[in-house]
C-alpha cells in the first residue's frame, strides 16, 4: 500500500480497478484548510491522462508491473508476435497495444514488454534505434549558411527531421524517447 502523501513520479497504483502511473505530483498546503496532493495520473492500458486531488492519508494498492525483454518476430495482419528468448514462447499483441512502438522497431528488434498480472499491455522500444533512411531530398551543395533540416522517411515508415547532409540509404541513430529525434549517422 502507498499513501497519497508518498506519491512520487513513476509509482504505479491500482485505483477504481484501473492501473495508473504517477506522471507528476504536487503537495499543496494552503493557508487555510487541510493539505492535499494534486497528481497527474496516466492509465497504463489506455494511455488516458487524468488530474486528481487526494487526501495525503488516502491509501492505494501498489500495482506491480513486470517487464520482460523480448524480440519482435513478425506480424500477421493486426496481430504482432514477440518471442521470449529464454523460453522461445510467442506472445501475440494487438496493433493498438504496439502502435506507438511500431514506428521504431523492425523484425528481430529487442523490446521491453510490460505485463500486469500475466497480461501484456505495452511495448517499449529501446531508447536508441538504428534505422536506414529510405527517402529524403538531396541536400543542396554548399548550403552551410544555416543549419537546416529536411524530412526523411525511415525504413519503418517514420518521418523525422534530419540535417541537410543526411542522404538516402544512410543508417542513422534515432532517440525513441521524444518521438523520434535524429541523433547521428552510423558508419
Amino acid at each position: 500500500m502507498v499513501s497519497a502523501g508518498d506519491f512520487r513520479k513513476g509509482i504505479t497504483i491500482e485505483m477504481e480497478g484501473k492501473i495508473y502511473v504517477i506522471v507528476d505530483f504536487q503537495h499543496v498546503k494552503p493557508g487555510k484548510g487541510a493539505a492535499f496532493v494534486r497528481a497527474k495520473l496516466k492509465n497504463i492500458v489506455t494511455g488516458q491522462t487524468v488530474e486528481q486531488t487526494f487526501n495525503p492519508s488516502d491509501k492505494y494498492e501498489n500495482a506491480h508491473i513486470e517487464r520482460k525483454e523480448m524480440q519482435y518476430s513478425y506480424n500477421d495482419g493486426e496481430i504482432y508476435y514477440f518471442m521470449d528468448m529464454e523460453s522461445y514462447e510467442q506472445v501475440p499483441l494487438n496493433k493498438s497495444q504496439v502502435e506507438d512502438a511500431l514506428q521504431f522497431i523492425k523484425e528481430e528488434t529487442m523490446v521491453n514488454i510490460q505485463f500486469y498480472k500475466g497480461e501484456a499491455f505495452s511495448v517499449m522500444p529501446p531508447n536508441f534505434v538504428e534505422l536506414v533512411v529510405t527517402q529524403t531530398e538531396p541536400g543542396i551543395q554548399g548550403d552551410t549558411s544555416k543549419a537546416g533540416n529536411k524530412p526523411a522517411t525511415l525504413e519503418t515508415g517514420l518521418i523525422i527531421q534530419v540535417p541537410l547532409f543526411v542522404n538516402q540509404g544512410e543508417k542513422i541513430r534515432v532517440d525513441t524517447r521524444d518521438g523520434g529525434a535524429y541523433m547521428e549517422r552510423v558508419k
